[in-house]
């Protein structure tokens, strides 16, 4: 099988609350797709982020987001300096640095950068 894209679906309890935070939180604009109602998609090049209306739903485990940048460390600050909820930041020596970005609804977005 070759994947020629990959959307990851994250449940929201409002969706335009969601929409404004993503936008904030993550330097978006507004979003690339609103297929049907209930639905926003951002496309974030290499897959798409995809906010569904499902609140009952939304902060409950099972969901894995991580997102791999340049600098764990200076988006961890970043997110910090904003007031957002973030875990420390985690580094395994030669391997990776990683933290979480919690949203509203108590979602848990990975971020990592790989090390050596």
């Amino acid at each position: 099988m070759q994947a020629k894209a990959v959307t990851v679906g994250i449940p929201v309890r409002d969706l335009e609350r969601a929409v404004a935070w993503y936008r904030s939180a993550l330097e978006l604009g507004e979003p690339d797709l609103r297929p049907m109602d209930g639905l926003a998609e951002f496309n974030l090049g290499p897959f798409w982020l995809q906010l569904a209306l499902a609140p009952e739903l939304a902060g409950t485990a099972g969901i894995s987001v991580n997102i791999s940048v340049d600098d764990a460390t200076a988006e961890h600050r970043r997110f910090t300096e904003m007031g957002l909820q973030v875990t420390p930041v985690q580094r395994f020596e030669g391997v990776v640095e990683f933290f979480e970005l919690i949203d509203l609804d108590g979602n848990a977005i990975g971020f990592v950068t790989e090390l050596g």
